[in-house]
């Protein structure tokens, strides 16, 4: 199988540096399509993965799955995209395609999934968009509504996704239902837009009291719980309906059962690196539920950029130069960002650094 020159930005070993890395890429078969890359968000996923917190990188790895572009050749197969086109590529770039999940368009539980970067693939493995163009089956190609900005629209690929999809799935949707809202960062803002644009009312949970003016007043939601406040958590025990924990560190669950009412849902998204301790009493003394999700399947992936473009919902992102990428996932591991950096790929590779 032919191959084609790539660069990109590439982490070496655990200490999660970043630097530039020339790499190849497969060539383009019937069935795919690439993309010059023009933007690429920056996931707390990527951040795990370069320091491999989750223990399962191989490096050298180059990050970012959550990658807009555009089509600039599609194979003899593809009929869906052409040159132009503005296309946007997820978490995934393949999985088995005959599975039962796959069947049923829930490609993101195929046990043979294919992530964006760090996945053994037809004998090598996957590298991700912070890099300059990406070869991929046009079944995991999205396509990109005209009226959502490719720059702000690159996160909802996967932060966008990864809260749309369990607010379907789980029924989260109902209007005029209480839906909290637990952790203000990528996924949690969107979390936010989501809620208020299918008419919940949105009360976001946090222990930062310095995010009380920035989730009203910026993001619209309706209220702000100090979860670090006993009095005020005691105060609201009981009123929500669901809540969408983005929680990515180690946190107690029993505050955040109490805060649902009878028969009521906790919905995880986010991926502490040490397992949670479950509180059975307030679970069964209330008939609650506390579920999982992980990120949604192509259909519904596109699905949500449907509903973005109609909705005119975006992320709050910081726009940087790839060469501000270390800088930026430091600032990332202190949660010093409102709300995603995104890389502007396009105009960061140029002749002189290739």
């Amino acid at each position: 199988m032919g191959s084609s020159n790539a660069f990109g930005w590439a982490a070496t070993d655990t200490s999660g540096h970043l630097s530039p890395f020339h790499f190849s890429r497969r060539e383009n078969e019937a069935d795919d399509v690439t993309l010059k890359i023009l933007f690429c968000g920056v996931c707390h996923s990527d951040l795990h993965t370069i320091k491999n917190d989750w223990g399962f990188t191989t490096y050298p790895v180059v990050p970012g799955h959550e990658i807009v572009g555009i089509v600039t050749k599609v194979g003899s197969n593809v009929t869906k995209f052409k040159e132009g086109d503005r296309v946007g590529v997820g978490v995934i770039v393949d999985s088995c395609k005959e599975c039962e999940c796959c069947q049923q368009d829930l490609e993101n539980y195929c046990p043979r999934t294919v992530y964006t970067y760090n996945s053994p693939y037809k004998g090598t493995r996957t590298q991700g968009g912070y890099s300059d163009f990406v070869v991929v089956h046009q079944r995991f190609v999205l396509r990109f509504p005209d009226n959502l900005p490719l720059d702000a629209g690159a996160p909802l690929l996967c932060a966008g996704i990864t809260v749309y999809s369990p607010m379907k799935y789980y029924g989260m949707t109902e209007p005029g239902k209480h839906l909290g809202v637990a952790g203000l960062g990528g996924l949690g803002h969107v979390a936010i837009k989501f809620g208020k644009a299918f008419g919940l009312k949105v009360t976001v949970i946090s222990g930062s009291p310095n995010k009380e003016a920035e989730a009203i007043h910026t993001l619209g939601a309706d209220s702000f719980l100090l979860s670090s406040d006993p009095e005020k958590m005691k105060a609201a025990m009981g009123t929500m309906d669901y809540i969408i924990s983005t929680i990515s560190a180690v946190h107690p669950l029993a505050p955040l059962l109490g805060l649902l009412k009878l028969n009521e849902k906790l919905v995880n998204v986010g991926l502490p690196s040490k397992p949670l301790q479950l509180p059975i009493f307030p679970l069964v003394g209330g008939r609650k539920l506390i579920g999982g999700s992980n990120f949604g399947g192509l259909k519904e992936t596109q699905e949500m950029l449907d509903f973005c473009a109609k909705h005119n919902i975006t992320a709050n992102i910081e726009l940087i130069k790839m060469d501000e990428i270390n800088t930026a996932i430091e600032r990332l591991s202190k949660s010093d960002v409102k709300y995603r950096f995104v890389i502007d790929v396009a105009n960061s590779f140029s002749s002189s650094n290739m």
